[in-house]
């Protein structure tokens, strides 16, 4: 009976723990210096506006594909320090199984409990002394047949550990890259926003904000020709409602506005969920959480994991998802309008809710 587990689990063992080492020497990328993206003189408010708009939103996509990526390497190394501590206890137990086999088996071969126990009881002058030592070759098969078998699953437990561990680090590692990898692209972005509004006169800046304040009075009609109702959730309020003479709200959806209302004025940070600043998603997550519902973390996996409403239906505290791939989210608070942190270089700030292209709405909460 073989009860050797061999040396793969040890070789597997020790190169696992090599690789659990290696993650926080993963290098994060080389920042590339951007092209000067500065417009020349001349050049329409329109299309540096539109330059702007297309930086910024190429860096909240980077943004929720950070959050992403960091939500996951978050579980991962969670559940890898699961893992290992499970790899550590098969390991424990198969070790402890191998060396009572050979003890066993080394009892077996020096007390020799005569397997031939039917002769030794014929040849035998005491039958009672012959049964008991044929008893007692019956139990020492049997401890080693049930040793053996709890052998074979340890060892099988410890392969399944292993492999679970070494799967998990290979998501995280892939994970800590794709984080990496959008940071970069994120700073990029930013910097060759930056990079323009540096350059811009005064006067273009000027146009600008005229610019922008023309888009959001175009968006507040288009929201009234869209079919919502666009009237507040008042169902008596008990004070929960938004500040500023927004709505009243109650229940946890009115908790939820209320939060995301208090952050007005403070800054967009990419990746961030508070105190001092917020992504759009962060912003929306945390003021859910502090009502009692947790909901998911990037808007794109709010967009796919919370109950769909129709735009007409919307009611103050749904989340208003952007864009064709769902990378930006507000918080719609009533009268067309939502609260959300809007991008780099701007802070938390109500806006008209028709002021971007809209994916739908999905509603927290139940």
């Amino acid at each position: 009976m073989n009860v050797s587990p061999g040396s793969r689990h040890l070789r597997s063992w020790v190169a696992l723990t090599a690789l659990v080492g290696t993650i926080t020497l993963i290098p994060g990328p080389s920042y590339a210096a951007p092209s000067d993206p500065k417009p020349a003189d001349g050049t329409p408010l329109d299309q540096i506006h539109s330059q702007l708009d297309g930086l910024y939103r190429e860096a909240e996509v980077a943004t929720e594909a950070y959050d992403g990526a960091n939500e996951k390497a978050t579980e991962q190394s969670k559940r890898l320090t699961s893992l290992q501590s499970d790899l550590a206890r098969a390991k424990g137990r198969a070790d402890a199984l191998h060396g009572l086999a050979g003890a066993a088996a080394r009892a077996q071969y020096r007390g020799d409990y005569f397997s031939s126990a039917g002769l030794q009881l014929l040849l035998s002058d005491h039958p009672e002394n012959a049964l008991a030592d044929a008893a007692r070759a019956d139990r020492t098969r049997a401890t080693l047949q049930l040793i053996y078998e709890n052998q074979k699953s340890a060892s099988t437990e410890l392969d399944r550990q292993t492999e679970a561990a070494a799967k998990n680090l290979s998501d995280l590692k892939k994970s800590l890259a794709d984080k990496a990898g959008a940071k970069e692209k994120i700073q990029n972005k930013i910097a060759d926003a930056e990079r323009i509004e540096a350059g811009l006169k005064a006067e273009q800046v000027n146009g600008l904000a005229q610019l922008e304040k023309q888009k959001a009075d175009d968006a507040k009609s288009m929201w009234s020709g869209s079919g919502s109702n666009g009237a507040p959730a008042d169902k008596g309020g008990t004070g929960n409602g938004p500040s500023g003479g927004g709505p009243a709200v109650s229940g946890s959806a009115g908790q939820a506005v209320s939060f995301a209302m208090a952050q007005i004025g403070k800054p967009y940070g990419w990746g961030d969920t508070g105190p001092s600043s917020y992504d759009c998603s962060g912003l929306t997550s945390v003021a859910w959480a502090h009502a009692g519902h947790p909901i998911p973390r990037t808007s794109q996996a709010q967009w796919q994991g919370l109950r769909r409403v129709s735009l007409s239906s919307a009611q103050p505290g749904d989340l208003i998802i952007y864009f064709s791939d769902a990378t930006h989210v507000g918080m719609y608070i009533g009268g067309g309008q939502i609260v959300h942190a809007p991008r780099p270089r701007r802070t938390i700030t109500t806006a008209p809710a028709a002021s971007m292209p809209i994916l739908g709405v999905v509603r927290p909460g139940g």
